[in-house]
């Protein structure tokens, strides 16, 4: 059984909606097709939704990519105790982490929340982090976990007992459930239509593969981004994983007092990745509809090789799945294994080398990659089959 590989770029047109599962069908390698998808499925994106994706495409034998958009800065000009750059992640079954930025460094790392507006049953404590880049210093960073919460539910909740009231639906328990796949979002005026186009289908959860603020040492364009995708990021579940802008590496030689790789992302998105059993903000796994799909999120800019830890969590993580009770397994990645595009071409062949192996084994499903800003989709058979 092949596994099916796909890279994607932010700016979607259109957005695909399958409801329920088909037999999967030969696909064209290549399809010329907007920079940026955005994949919905109902009971998960698998060979039928990327059968469904190549009917849609071949309406365009050629692409042409579209000029790049101004980038949008997006101020605070609330009160420094006020809430800002929410997001929610999923975090476990029936928990949800709610993060938040106060420029108040005295802000309460709490969140009260319940079923009806304004009528608030529970209250969460959590922690908080800030960190510094050269001369640049975060404000406070918030993490708090909530619940437990009822699946395919809505909850309103406040941050820090002030500012405005926000709302989130959690997950269903079962499938089908409705997930969205966005790669390289930065905070342009494309970033700003593929979000609202990502909003019109009323997903369940994002998944990303890397790349979301474009800050490359910018620090306040971290902000600017957390406050630019608040209006999204604050009602659904975003899931991350890390790409090659994310890394923010100090020059070479290190400079005395320099911020170590990965400072920001793992400061202002953290990972459930202790609940998966990995070491490290960089790579993890959880499961959505009630087990019916496991999601791996996997590190390009980690280690990966035979050996390292993330090579051995992965085949734990694996190993550890029951494909009885889970019939979708998706693997998220940041830099694709499989590339026609000129732009990065085997920058993700040392990972292959390393991991295709272990996903063949563990029959994963479809695998995404971000990285190129171009679509292509590819059936992969295992190694050992190449040439029969």
């Amino acid at each position: 059984m092949p596994i099916w590989m796909v890279h994607a770029r932010t700016t979607a047109r259109s957005a695909i909606d399958v409801s329920g599962c088909a037999a999967a069908r030969p696909l064209p390698e290549k399809m010329g097709t907007p920079r940026c998808v955005l994949l919905a499925a109902r009971a998960l994106v698998g060979a039928a939704l990327l059968a469904a994706a190549a009917a849609a495409a071949a309406e365009e034998e050629e692409y042409v990519r579209p000029p790049s958009r101004r980038i949008i800065l997006t101020e605070h000009a609330e009160p420094a105790a006020h809430p800002q750059q929410v997001h929610v992640s999923a975090v476990g079954a029936k928990h949800m982490r709610v993060s938040w930025v106060t420029d108040d460094k005295r802000a309460p790392s709490v969140v009260e929340y319940g079923r009806a507006s304004r009528n608030y049953t529970a209250t969460a404590t959590g922690d908080h982090t800030s960190y510094r880049y050269f001369l640049y210093s975060s404000g406070k960073i918030h993490h708090v976990k909530i619940g437990p919460l009822e699946p395919g539910a809505v909850y309103y909740y406040r941050c820090g007992m002030a500012g405005e009231e926000f709302s989130l639906r959690t997950p269903p328990a079962a499938l089908p459930i409705e997930l969205a796949l966005v790669g390289d979002l930065g905070q342009t005026e494309w970033t700003a239509s593929t979000l609202a186009h990502a909003g019109k289908t009323d997903y369940d959860m994002l998944l990303v593969p890397g790349d979301l603020a474009y800050a490359d040492a910018q620090q306040p364009l971290w902000d600017s981004f957390g406050r630019f995708v608040q209006r999204h990021a604050s009602r659904r579940p975003w899931m991350v994983t890390q790409g090659n802008h994310e890394v923010e590496a100090a020059p070479l030689p290190p400079v005395p007092g320099a911020p170590p790789p990965f400072a920001a992302y793992g400061a202002r998105w953290p990972a459930p990745h202790a609940e998966s059993g990995s070491p490290s903000n960089l790579y993890y796994s959880f499961d959505a509809a009630g087990g019916a799909v496991h999601v791996v999120m996997l590190g390009s800019y980690a280690p990966f090789g035979a050996g390292s830890d993330q090579h051995r969590w992965l085949a734990r993580d694996l190993a550890g799945v029951d494909r009885r009770a889970t019939p979708w397994v998706v693997a998220l990645l940041h830099a694709p294994w499989y590339n026609t595009n000129a732009a990065h071409q085997g920058e993700g062949e040392a990972m292959r080398g390393a991991m295709e192996r272990l996903l063949f084994d563990a029959r994963v499903d479809v695998i995404f990659a971000g990285h190129v800003h171009a679509y292509e989709r590819f059936p992969v058979t295992p190694p050992d089959h190449r040439h029969c």
